[in-house]
């Protein structure tokens, strides 16, 4: 069993190019079956943003390969709108 700020912790790893993505920003949660549906990362070198709204990357549950004890690894070659 993991803990939600367990989770936040460890740093998010793209399997597809090996990039950091940084630690998780945000879960959605899937309230009707229980379940954790996406983990949300800060989008790239958007971590302040001068008009109050940064980016984000969504990261559906189905695309995270490994938790590990340190780092999440994740594959975003598919996912719409992220260019590695």
């Amino acid at each position: 069993m993991v803990k939600i700020s367990d989770l936040r912790m460890r740093e998010v790893i793209n399997l597809a190019d090996g990039r950091r993505l940084g630690p998780i920003k945000d879960i959605d949660i899937d309230l009707e079956q229980g379940r954790i549906s996406a983990i949300i990362l800060p989008g790239a070198g958007k971590f302040f943003s001068f008009f109050g709204r940064e980016e984000e990357i969504v990261v559906p549950w189905e695309k995270i390969k490994r938790i590990g004890v340190d780092v999440i690894l994740v594959d975003l070659r598919d996912i719409a709108g992220f260019n590695p």
